[in-house]
């Protein structure tokens, strides 16, 4: 996990609080409900800019913060490698080239 997907994590935990969240935090007892999974899945999606495939709309998906990164970086194509790095690199290339 990464310090930005933690960033983005902790703003839908209301009861986070200051403790860390690792990879065997479970979200639902951090505070997470249904409806902000729903918000979290967009906000991932934003962040990150890919969409987690269907198969990966699953509860499991959202059961522990290493469970959700594991999702967002197995979408990403770069496991193992922080998501959103390809993009930046892409985007980062096509301006220097005038694209």
């Amino acid at each position: 996990m990464n310090p930005r997907f933690n960033a983005l994590l902790r703003s839908f935990l209301r009861f986070a609080g200051s403790e860390p969240i690792t990879p065997e935090s479970s979200l639902r007892d951090l505070g997470l409900d249904s409806m902000q999974a729903i918000e979290l899945l967009f906000a991932v999606e934003d962040e990150f800019g890919y969409q987690l495939p269907d198969e990966l709309m699953v509860d499991a998906t959202f059961e522990t913060a290493g469970s959700l990164w594991a999702a967002v970086t197995a979408s990403s194509g770069m496991a193992g490698s922080e998501p959103g790095a390809g993009t930046d690199m892409a985007r980062s290339a096509a301006v220097a080239s005038g694209s």
